[in-house]
C-alpha cells in the first residue's frame, strides 16, 4: 500500500477541516512547495493536493498553484478540486500532474466524466466517492458533502464500469483522528476489485495503517495525523508497506 500524504489548500495555505467544514478549519503551514519537499524527503512518491478553494466554487481557483507545484516533478501529484471540464484536466496533465480527481461531476454529469475517462485515459483520473453511513450502507454525498445523492456507492460504480483508481472517504471520520472504517474499506476492495481503492478518513496512527494495508487498499490518504506529527512520512510509508 502507498502512502498519499495530503495537502489541502486555501487562499495558498496548507489547511485540515474537520468533516469538510471551511468553519472548522486548522491553517499549517504558509508554504506548500516546502511541505512538498518534505515529504519527498521522507520517502513519500505520491502526494494528494487538493483546492479547496475550488472545491468550494465549483470551478479552478488554485490551478495554477497546482501546476506550480508540479513543476519539480520528485512526486507524483494527484490534484483534486474545482475541476468541471476536459480542457482543465488535460491542462493538468500536460503540466506532469498524475492524475485529476472527479468527484461531484460524475454525479451531476455521468456523461461527461465518461468522455473524460475514453479520453485521457483510466489510469489518469481518479473518481471521489464521499460516503456516509446510513443503516449500513455507503450513501454517496456530493458538493462538499453538503448534498446526499441519494445513491449508494455500489449504484455510482456500476455507471463507471472503466474506473481503475477509486477515492472514497468516510464523511464521518475524515479529520477526526477516529481510526479509518476499515469493514468499508475492506468491502470494496473485495466486491469491486480489480479497481484500486484510496482510503480516506480516519487514520490516526501507525497502527490504521498497517491495518489498512490488511483491508485490500492500495493507497492511504493521510492528512491531519501528518500535519498534527502524531507520525512522521518516513515512518507512514514504511507501516503503509508492513
Amino acid at each position: 500500500m502507498i502512502l498519499l500524504p495530503a495537502i489541502d489548500l486555501i487562499d495558498g495555505r496548507c489547511v485540515r477541516l474537520a468533516q469538510g467544514d471551511f468553519a472548522r478549519e486548522t491553517a499549517y503551514s504558509d508554504d506548500p512547495a516546502a511541505a512538498l519537499t518534505a515529504f519527498a524527503d521522507d520517502g513519500a512518491t505520491e502526494v494528494h493536493l487538493v483546492d479547496l478553494d475550488g472545491a468550494r466554487a465549483r470551478e479552478p481557483r488554485q490551478h495554477d498553484l497546482l501546476i506550480a507545484l508540479a513543476a519539480e516533478r520528485r512526486l507524483g501529484l494527484q490534484v483534486a478540486g474545482g475541476f468541471r471540464s476536459l480542457n482543465q484536466v488535460r491542462r493538468m496533465l500536460s503540466a506532469g500532474i498524475a492524475r485529476v480527481v472527479i468527484g461531484s461531476l460524475a454525479i451531476d454529469d455521468p456523461d461527461a466524466f465518461g468522455r473524460m475517462i475514453d479520453d485521457v485515459g483510466p489510469d489518469r483520473l481518479t473518481l471521489a466517492l464521499d460516503v456516509r453511513i446510513e443503516d449500513g450502507a455507503p450513501m454517496v454525498a456530493t458538493h462538499g458533502w453538503t448534498t446526499g445523492s441519494g445513491e449508494t456507492l455500489g449504484a455510482v460504480l456500476a455507471r463507471f464500469p472503466q474506473v481503475r483508481h477509486l477515492l472514497v472517504t468516510d464523511i464521518a471520520r475524515d479529520g477526526m483522528l477516529d481510526g479509518p472504517n476499515l469493514a468499508l474499506a475492506r468491502m470494496i476492495a473485495k466486491e469491486f476489485a480489480p479497481i484500486e481503492l484510496q482510503a480516506s478518513g480516519g487514520v490516526s496512527s501507525l497502527g490504521d495503517l498497517a491495518d489498512l494495508h490488511q483491508t485490500g487498499a492500495t493507497r492511504a490518504i493521510v492528512g491531519k495525523a501528518i500535519w498534527e506529527r502524531r507520525f512522521t512520512v518516513a515512518e507512514g510509508v514504511f507501516h503503509a508497506q508492513c
